[in-house]
């Protein structure tokens, strides 16, 4: 995770708080009535309301509203087809969930996380290849002592993550069967690396580029053998960042050399579907990707590119996807913290540029960090000291604070299915509404939108010569479903 901070000289202040407010989660067949009318999930401003089921009657009618701001449909126009929404069960958050919590608990824990019916579903983790910043010491998969090395894999081993994150992973996809997961290294081995460390960056040597694509391979198979399906890698997270903790550094080019001499044949080799995603990194190089991408012997095997919210704009993601519209475009870390006291100043930017703002700008998904952490936000391993969770879980207490990112994330994740296609509509962030829509595979539609402007503000949704309308109050964030 690098640089917490710069994010916040960038943005306004943002903020968490524990979150116990009036959550009224329901089945899926209430999400969905057949009779003509639309479901209407809101969270407020201060979050005293959070995915609250409005007791409401509304049906679509001949248009008629005037003054309002008009949101058309075109079922037809669709985009990109959603991959999910969710968070990376890091080390930390293994380790949260499978000590702080009894099975019992853990079992409700994860059915409010990854249930559709009864909680938010999401659909969508993040693991890291090996350790990371917030795992409860560094390793990888493959350490040598001294000047050993081991080209061949003999030594390859995920033995580290069969107490705590393995089984975790286990009784979510029994949840969730459908769940997609993607995986990113921290740092490869350190006798790959030009500074023989797995901290404070270096690169890995082209010597060892074969061996490497092999690591990939093992990976991908050791968890297949678990019952575990890896939909997705990244070679390498933040590879602009010579980070205190494990990093790795990785230069545009080497990373499509490794990809169209190692990986990508490698992957070839052994039948491995996962898909190959670059960069990982934030939004303030786009460069970056497209010089990747610009290499047509690495992009043939490149499905995407990946990116993180801690500097620049969302909107330079749609500057890769002009250039390569074949490839998909992947959200895959941001993360809150107690750097920013207020709830409504989080969910507004989380709304324009994340749950919203990402998937208008081509994203396949929308990550956060860390998926659990404890009352210390932590473990930590030498990262973020102030980072909180999607969720808090206390070590002592056993009480569970559904941060905001929960509620965020369920303004999505609980209505939007797996494949469902993003509509194109029109831009109204400029009269003060966030939105973006969607198709889903069984013909529901579902809209999200967030209210940025300090008077309630009046929408028309239209389809035809068919409508609705809603006021949507002050900082508010609404999901219609119908």
């Amino acid at each position: 995770m690098k640089g917490i901070c710069i994010r916040f000289l960038l943005l306004f202040s943002l903020i968490q708080v524990s979150c116990k407010g009036k959550e009224i989660l329901v089945p899926p067949s209430s999400n969905y009535p057949n009779d003509g009318s639309i479901s209407v999930y809101t969270t407020n401003h201060d979050g005293t309301i959070t995915l609250y089921k409005k007791p409401v009657n509304l049906k679509f009618q001949t248009k008629i509203t005037a003054n309002v701001v008009d949101i058309d449909f075109d079922i037809s126009a669709t985009k990109q087809s959603m991959d999910g929404f969710g968070a990376a069960l890091t080390g930390s958050s293994a380790y949260v969930l499978m000590t702080h919590l009894s099975a019992a608990q853990r079992a409700v824990c994860l059915k409010d996380l990854f249930d559709a019916k009864t909680g938010i579903g999401l659909s969508y983790l993040r693991l890291s290849i090996g350790a990371s910043d917030f795992s409860l010491n560094n390793f990888t998969y493959n350490d040598m002592s001294g000047t050993q090395t081991d080209t061949a894999m003999l030594n390859f081993s995920i033995a580290a993550e069969e107490s705590m994150l393995i089984p975790v992973l286990k009784e979510i996809i029994a949840i969730n069967p459908n769940i997609k997961i993607m995986a990113s290294p921290w740092s490869a081995p350190a006798w790959m690396k030009s500074n023989k460390s797995l901290t404070n960056g270096g690169s890995v040597n082209y010597s060892y580029f074969n061996a490497y694509a092999k690591y990939f391979v093992k990976y991908i198979k050791a968890f297949q053998t678990n019952g575990i399906q890896i939909d997705a890698i990244t070679i390498q997270n933040e590879p602009l960042y010579a980070a205190p903790y494990m990093s790795t550094e990785m230069s545009a080019t080497a990373q499509a050399d490794f990809i169209k001499t190692a990986l990508g044949p490698a992957f070839e080799a052994n039948n491995i579907s996962t898909k190959i995603l670059i960069y990982d990194h934030n939004w303030d190089h786009p460069d970056y990707p497209i010089a990747v991408l610009g290499d047509a012997d690495a992009r043939k095997y490149i499905a995407g590119t990946a990116f993180h919210c801690y500097a620049g704009s969302v909107l330079a993601m749609t500057m890769v996807t002009d250039k390569y519209p074949d490839k998909g475009l992947y959200f895959t870390e941001c993360s809150g913290g107690d750097w920013a006291p207020d709830f409504g100043g989080n969910l507004a930017w989380n709304a324009e540029n994340l749950l919203i703002g990402a998937p208008r700008n081509g994203a396949k998904n929308v990550l956060f960090w860390n998926l659990a952490l404890d009352e210390n936000r932590g473990p930590k391993n030498n990262g973020c000291g102030n980072c909180r969770g999607v969720i808090g879980v206390n070590s002592s207490t056993k009480i569970i604070d559904k941060n905001v990112e929960y509620y965020i994330l369920g303004h999505s994740s609980k209505f939007v299915n797996k494949d469902a296609k993003l509509i194109q509509t029109l831009d109204t962030r400029s009269q003060g509404i966030s939105q973006v829509a969607y198709l889903n595979t069984d013909g529901t539609k579902v809209l999200v939108a967030y209210n940025h402007l300090s008077t309630t503000q009046k929408i028309q949704v239209n389809i035809g010569a068919q409508s609705f309308s809603y006021d949507i109050e002050a900082g508010a964030m609404v999901s219609f479903t119908w």
